[in-house]
């Protein structure tokens, strides 16, 4: 049973730090993609980072860029997530996603098959 598990969120203020972790069990952690993505209410769920599974390189969103770091640790099947200098506009659910060997499109929702069930952040202003 493949279960990916979402953890670190919270409501912080403007300015603050968080650290977003995913643990990943029941699937070959080291061949997956592994992304963040992130819904904001009434929209839609949008691409926030993403590690690659062969050479750990890394795409963010423009929104982000400079202020998050994806990483990835195969020996302990975690992906994490940390977001410096938080905006009221990154309060969402934060969701991790697995794909298989993913490459092309890494943006692209639709390409992952397996999330986890997402963890709130909220930042206030």
């Amino acid at each position: 049973q493949v279960r990916l598990v979402e953890s670190g969120g919270g409501l912080v203020q403007a300015g603050d730090s968080l650290r977003l972790s995913c643990a990943v069990s029941g699937l070959s952690f080291s061949n997956y993609a592994m992304a963040w993505f992130r819904q904001a209410p009434g929209q839609e769920r949008e691409f926030v980072a993403v590690v690659n599974w062969s050479d750990d390189r890394t795409d963010y969103a423009d929104s982000v860029k400079g202020r998050f770091t994806i990483s990835r640790d195969n020996a302990k099947n975690t992906v994490s997530l940390q977001m410096n200098s938080l905006k009221p506009e990154d309060t969402a659910v934060y969701y991790c996603a697995a794909d298989y060997r993913g490459s092309n499109s890494p943006r692209d929702s639709r390409k992952y098959g397996h999330w986890g069930q997402g963890t709130q952040v909220t930042v206030s202003s």
